[in-house]
């Protein structure tokens, strides 16, 4: 995989049953999406491997391991490997992650 350029408003999608993360970018090593949720929508805490997870809309919580973090434009929270993590959208919120595989 060569350089890459992205506008995440053109891969995000809003579903009204939920997040549907847009796989931007998989290598062997990484994965990089962006997920879009509405106001009330969550993704359920779950483990997974290490992520960087930045936010660039709205307003939201993101757990980690049972620690809650406000989240915002802006925010970065990094989950080690094995973290449970969840989000929980507060406003409309969009997200990019970066998963290490």
């Amino acid at each position: 995989m060569g350089n890459a350029y992205f506008d995440w408003k053109e891969w995000v999608v809003y579903a009204p049953e939920g997040p549907k993360p847009q796989v931007m970018v998989e290598t062997e090593k990484a994965k990089v999406v962006v997920a879009g949720l509405e106001a009330g929508q969550r993704v359920p805490e779950h483990p997974e491997s290490m992520g960087v997870y930045y936010f660039v809309e709205g307003q939201g919580v993101m757990v980690v391991d049972g620690e809650r973090y406000e989240v915002s434009p802006g925010s970065i929270v990094i989950a080690s490997q094995g973290a449970v993590r969840g989000v929980e959208a507060l406003t409309r919120l969009v997200f990019v992650a970066t998963r290490v595989k």
